[in-house]
């Protein structure tokens, strides 16, 4: 089996690479496409660096459009040229399936794209839009299937990635042992995020800190966010600790061992989960994209625990409602009783995939399940 394969961002590389491995184990495969240091190690030569697809933003995409838009061409036609028995594409919608729209144009090539819009959040009308020029979606939350079906695409709930992260030892929990709770912060992994929720987390922590005077804060973060997070954390009114993002065993540990957590919204939420650390989640954006969000969202919640449990446990704070004291507040309530969310919880990692088989077996099996059903119609 020849397979062409594209990932644009990290997280896209981690999923590549176990549906690359999934695929290896199960069938005689080859690779070619564009991917990361996961995807290389699994057998691909990526044509050219996947930075240079990890762009995110309207300001940061503009000065690069050019460049973007000649790569959509160029993979189109390397797909074109090569033929392969399927093309891949794995999130990054901006780029991936332009790409595949152009090859679907002039070729039958089979397509295949892992992780479905979010459809069931905002825009439904991408599904019918995509179905147009992708045969199959592979989606990460079971509540898509039907969505994508509508549509006309089949798709195959495959499961979270979140299922096969590493957990603490007791080691690394046992680090984390102090005489007060334990709160974990995390204001975001993009610099405009954590520029606007930084001050009000730190306003939160004071309210905390009022009524849990030996309460102990620790924020992990990734690497482009550091120096800005140490910036803004030291103009608080507590002590924090500031994890860099190559504490790796510190940031399993504090995920354990935490008493709550206040966090963005975003996949951060399942991390909690998996660790089954109770959580708030607050979110602000800008006014404008506030104001679009507000007309478009479909759903009563953005925070995913709350969506795949079917539960509204989790207390959320977003856009205009992201302000310290209802949140402290919120916060204060979970750490005098967290058991609320520890079934919502566990049902969300079940429902997710956890103890069946890995997200990256169930994708790969389902890729060549439905490559032989093409080939027998």
């Amino acid at each position: 089996m020849r397979v062409f394969i594209i990932a644009g961002e990290a997280s896209g590389d981690k999923l590549g690479a176990a549906l690359m491995a999934g695929l290896a184990s199960m069938t005689d495969v080859t690779f070619d496409g564009v991917g990361g240091p996961m995807m290389q190690v699994e057998g691909l030569v990526s044509r050219f660096a996947m930075d240079e697809l990890s762009v995110m933003g309207l300001a940061e995409i503009l000065p690069k459009y050019r460049a973007l838009k000649a790569r959509v061409h160029q993979m189109a036609q390397a797909v074109i040229e090569t033929k392969p028995d399927v093309l891949i594409t794995i999130d990054s919608p901006d780029f991936c399936l332009r790409v595949a729209k152009l090859v679907k144009a002039t070729s039958d090539i089979r397509t295949v794209h892992y992780v479905a819009p979010t459809v069931w959040a905002w825009r439904p009308k991408r599904a019918a839009k995509m179905a147009k020029f992708i045969d199959q979606v592979l989606a990460l939350f079971p509540f898509e299937p039907p969505l994508m079906q509508a549509a006309g695409m089949r798709c195959d709930f495959v499961g979270h990635p979140v299922v096969t992260d590493v957990l603490a030892s007791a080691v690394e929990v046992a680090a984390w042992a102090g005489e007060g709770p334990l709160v974990l912060v995390l204001p975001g992994s993009r610099r405009g995020e954590v520029a606007r929720l930084m001050d009000r987390f730190g306003a939160v922590a004071g309210r905390i800190a009022a009524e849990h005077p030996k309460a102990r804060f620790v924020i992990p973060t990734t690497g482009n966010v550091t120096g800005l997070v140490q910036e803004m954390a030291a103009k608080w009114p507590v002590s924090v600790q500031v994890l860099p993002s190559n504490a790796s065993g510190e940031k399993r540990g504090v995920f354990a061992a935490a008493d709550v957590a206040l966090a963005a919204s975003g996949t951060v939420s399942l991390e909690l989960a998996a660790n089954a650390t109770p959580m708030v989640i607050a979110y602000d954006m800008a006014w404008v994209s506030r104001m679009i969000i507000k007309r478009m969202l479909l759903v009563d919640t953005v925070t995913l625990v709350n969506l795949v449990s079917e539960t509204r446990v989790v207390p959320e704070f977003i856009g205009k409602a992201c302000v310290p004291e209802p949140i402290a507040a919120a916060v204060l309530d979970v750490l005098a009783d967290p058991s609320r969310q520890h079934a919502a919880m566990a049902l969300t990692m079940d429902r997710l995939g956890r103890g069946g088989q890995a997200p990256g077996g169930r994708a790969a099996r389902a890729v060549l399940q439905a490559s032989a059903a093409a080939r027998s119609e």
